[in-house]
């Protein structure tokens, strides 16, 4: 039996699909939708994005102020949900998508340079990973981290180990 080729394989040289006997996309006899169907969640791509984001250095942080509280109380709590996705809303369709992404940067970085390493950098493994289009990556700069400023996780840590309730800005 040949090997089975990976999704970075198939990705990176298409005729190794078609040497394993899998159909490739410039096969016009086999369709998806002959096979069955394939359909991704909206956190999936939210996760993707993520992680794509958080690779490129300069940003502090994903998603508003207001949203990274509530987060970082919410990831206190036993079977809360992971702040991956946190600041990015996708929407998907079946063969394209659109994603937003809310930032915070830190001081100093040029933020048209990082605004578009981030948004290669999520395109890249967006398409790579899901086989999806993207077809806009929108970008909002929320905040910038300031080096002698606290983090928001940081206030949280010790409002809640004094029993205070949090400050909201």
């Amino acid at each position: 039996m040949p090997d089975t080729p990976t999704p970075a394989t198939m990705h990176k040289n298409p005729s190794a699909a078609a040497a394993a006997g899998t159909p490739s996309s410039s096969d016009s006899t086999r369709t998806s939708d002959e096979r069955g169907r394939t359909a991704l969640a909206v956190g999936v791509v939210e996760k993707i994005a993520g992680m794509a984001a958080r690779e490129v250095s300069g940003i502090h942080a994903l998603g508003s102020g207001l949203s990274r509280t509530f987060g970082a109380m919410r990831d206190r709590v036993p079977g809360g949900k992971s702040s991956i996705g946190r600041g990015i809303k996708a929407e998907v369709g079946e063969k394209q998508t659109a994603i937003d992404i809310a930032l915070v940067v830190e001081y100093g970085v040029v933020i048209p340079e990082l605004a578009r390493q981030v948004r290669e950098n999520i395109i890249d493994a967006v398409e790579r990973m899901t086989g999806l289009e993207v077809v806009e990556v929108n970008i909002a700069v929320n905040d910038v981290h300031l080096p002698d400023e606290p983090d928001v996780e940081e206030e949280e840590e010790e409002t809640v180990s004094s029993g205070q309730r949090p400050k909201l800005r």
